[in-house]
This record gives C-alpha cells, sequence and structure tokens, in this order.
C-alpha cells in the first residue's frame, strides 16, 4: 500500500459549501472562527438568502453559480439533501470540466486537487452513485440540530463530535489525509466505515429515533397539550426537524430503518405483553435494561 505524502496543515485555499443552512452555516461559522479556510463560498439558488448569510459574517461571498465556483474552489462540501448531494457533486464537476473546455483553459493546480465531500447522514446512495469519482469522498458530521436555517448556524457546533468519513476505495491516500484533517480542523473527530456500516448504525441511534419521536408526537391529542411536560418535550424534540428534510432520509436508508423500526416494534410488543400479563419483574427488567443503556452514554 502506498504511503501518503506530506500533506500541509495550513487553512484549505477556497472552501464552497453548498447549502448555506444550520449545517452550511455551522461549518462555514466554524472556518472562519477557526482561521481554517482562507476563503468561504456559500452556494445556493437564493442570492438574496446567501446575501444575507454573507451580512451575518458567516461566508465571504455567495453565489448561485456552482459551475463557476469549481472552478476556484480547492473544497467543495454539499450540506444539501442527501437525495440532492450526487447530483449537485456531478453538476460542479461538468460544469467545471465544460468552463475550463470553452474557455481554452487548461486544468489548472486547483481543478486537479478539487476535493469533494458532503455532510448526509447516509452514504450508501450517494457513494455507490459517485463510485466513478475518485475525489468525492463521503462524510458525516454527526451534529446537529432541530432547528432550521442559518440563523440557527452555531461556530461550534462540530466540536468534539464524531464525523464518519466514507471515503470510496478509489481515493488517493492523500485525499482521505487531507478530509480527515478538514473535518478535524473544525474541532471533530474523525473515524472511517464502510457506507453500509455507517447506514446500519445511523439507522438506530439517528433515524429510527426520529421516527419513534415523530410518531410520538402525532399521538398526542389537543386537549392532552396543556399536560405534557419536559419529559414527552425531550423525547419528541427531533420530531421538529424539516420534514422534506427527513423524508430522503429515510427513504435513501428504508432497508435499514425498516430493520430498526421492526426491532422496536418487538421491544414495545414485550412491554405491552408484560403490561397485559401484570407480569412486574419481567416489565423491571427491561425499564432497567433501557435505563442502564441510557446511563452509558453520559460515561
Amino acid at each position: 500500500m502506498s504511503q501518503p505524502h506530506p500533506i500541509s496543515s495550513s487553512p484549505e485555499e477556497t472552501v464552497a459549501i453548498v447549502g448555506v443552512g444550520l449545517i452550511g452555516g455551522s461549518l462555514a461559522a466554524a472556518l472562519r472562527q477557526r482561521k481554517a479556510a482562507k476563503w468561504v463560498i456559500g452556494v445556493g439558488r437564493d442570492a438574496s438568502r446567501l446575501e444575507a448569510a454573507q451580512h451575518a459574517g458567516l461566508i465571504d461571498e455567495g453565489s448561485t453559480d456552482l459551475a463557476e465556483v469549481a472552478r476556484r474552489a480547492t473544497l467543495i462540501v454539499f450540506c444539501t439533501p442527501v437525495d440532492k448531494v450526487a447530483e449537485g457533486v456531478r453538476t460542479a464537476l461538468f460544469g467545471l470540466s465544460s468552463s475550463l473546455f470553452s474557455a481554452g483553459l487548461p486544468l489548472t493546480a486547483n481543478s486537479l486537487q478539487l476535493l469533494l465531500t458532503d455532510a448526509g447522514s447516509v452514504k450508501g446512495p450517494i457513494c455507490a452513485a459517485l463510485a466513478d469519482v475518485p475525489n468525492f469522498l463521503g462524510a458525516h458530521p454527526i451534529a446537529g440540530s432541530h432547528r432550521q436555517g442559518f440563523e440557527a448556524a452555531d461556530a461550534k457546533l462540530f466540536e468534539g463530535k464524531l464525523c464518519v468519513l466514507t471515503p470510496q476505495a478509489t481515493a488517493s491516500a492523500n485525499d482521505r489525509v487531507r478530509l480527515e484533517r478538514f473535518w478535524q480542523s473544525v474541532g471533530m473527530r474523525t473515524v472511517t466505515m464502510t457506507p453500509d456500516d455507517h447506514d446500519s448504525a445511523l439507522a438506530m441511534t439517528s433515524h429510527l429515533p426520529h421516527v419513534v419521536a415523530a410518531a410520538l408526537a402525532g399521538t398526542l391529542s389537543p386537549e392532552n397539550r396543556s399536560l405534557t411536560g419536559s419529559g414527552f418535550r425531550d423525547t419528541t424534540r427531533v420530531a421538529a426537524g424539516d420534514p422534506d428534510l427527513w423524508t430522503g432520509i429515510l427513504l435513501n436508508n428504508a432497508a435499514h430503518v425498516m430493520d430498526g423500526i421492526e426491532e422496536m416494534q418487538q421491544r414495545l410488543e414485550a412491554f405491552r405483553t408484560a403490561i397485559k400479563l401484570g407480569n412486574a419483574d419481567v416489565l423491571k427488567q427491561l425499564l432497567e435494561e433501557g435505563r442502564v443503556s441510557r446511563e452509558t452514554l453520559d460515561q
């Protein structure tokens, strides 16, 4: 196996963030606060929103022209919904090659070194669709909030959190190290997994919890709203997430999520049976298993 060449830990020259919402805005803020990028460009469809993000100090520049930005960027991060990432990568690469060809320009150092990644919480379909793009390396920073928009951006959102990297088998050793250092530059820890292993794990730790929270919140009747306490609100907090975003996530990780739902149904059935039969010992055991598992998260 070839060894990676020495890679400088200096800031990325120009980072383009496609989708300046909560995650994209927080990433931009972290890059600027930590001086981990010399120039940060926000890319999106709404010029007025990009202008507002620039006025808020999150980005250095906004653009609605991904192809043009791809010619200047050294690293592009797609913080769009998971079902839009592959399309965005193709658009950037096609725009880059077309722009250079039509202008009679050679491939520049920037275009040859362009690294593409994403922040999507489903990796399998994205990595499979981009298997022929060696300079696309999937990533998932496990950090976020139910809040939406760059107005909720937090430069400290990624500090101490875990980022899962799912590089293509054809990715160079240099690109792997470079991506790892990029996410570490905003305060994250990193681990490498296969796309399927990632999706199987996140189905249980993120996607299933969202389904359960949404289902529980959906059972609340209007007459009982005044009787909810912090327990109900804490348990259903993530149900306030963007339905369009989560529809894409759940459908793109359907097989693993369905496995998780089946496992949850079996666990709920065990509770139902214990309660129906008045079996205090089994009920206590089920509750104890949940308590112990939850407590280990804080250790």
